[in-house]
């Protein structure tokens, strides 16, 4: 289990600062183990949307040298999802969605945050996957200091704003190639097993009762 870090709040910033000496957060995993494991290819990701977001649970996401252990998703369907943002047909916006699978769609919310989704579905075919929490297994340290209001390590990617923010994703990623790109998905070698559990998306309206969200059962790292 990774160490809790004593911390003080600055007059200055107000935000939660490690105190000088402290012990830095371990990485649970070397970054090499993770560079070196199978980049998932097209073909994991051109098939139907929810077998995709389901699949995801457990792959890791690496960026630089940061990486974390996909824990949370949603999966965002067709037309007829009045929640998808693919349901307004072809925009600028939402053009990515409708392209070849395995790549990033990275949008603006609130005002303040930016959010990973990555296509599904073959080419034509509108499906995507939010990625809603992230397992911090590589560069910790960095994550710290992208997310210095983290007082847990439970809370440096536990939500789509904050894993952003912790593995420096940002709309520069828009349309990002996940198979070749700075940005991939791998599948580690010997990777824990767990249950799924489902349950319906958060923080919407349109089609609100839809069991399409997918996380790990009991994983401390999930959204709250």
């Amino acid at each position: 289990m990774t160490a809790k870090i004593p911390e003080r709040q600055s007059p200055e910033t107000g935000a939660w600062e490690t105190p000088k000496g402290a012990p830095p957060w371990p990485d649970p995993v070397p970054l090499q183990q993770v560079q070196r494991a199978r980049v998932l290819p097209r073909s994991f990701y051109a098939r139907p949307t929810v077998e995709v977001a389901r699949d995801l649970l457990g792959k890791v996401l690496l960026h630089g040298k940061t990486a974390g252990r996909i824990v949370e998703v949603e999966a965002y369907l067709g037309e007829d999802d009045k929640a998808a943002h693919a349901s307004r047909g072809v925009t600028e916006r939402t053009r990515v969605i409708f392209g070849p699978p395995g790549h990033a769609y990275v949008y603006f919310v609130y005002g303040m945050y930016e959010c990973l989704n990555i296509i599904a579905e073959p080419e034509g075919v509108p499906g995507c996957v939010l990625i809603r929490a992230l397992e911090p297994l590589c560069g910790l340290e960095t994550m710290r200091k992208r997310r210095p209001k983290a007082r847990r390590v439970e809370e440096l990617a536990s939500g789509p704003g904050r894993l952003t923010l912790a593995m420096a994703i940002t709309r520069r990623h828009y349309g990002c190639d996940l198979t070749r790109g700075p940005i991939t998905v791998r599948e580690l070698e010997g990777a824990p097993g767990f249950e799924v559990g489902v349950s319906s998306r958060v923080g919407i309206r349109e089609c609100a009762d839809w069991p399409l969200r997918f996380y790990i059962e009991g994983n401390r790292f999930v959204s709250r």
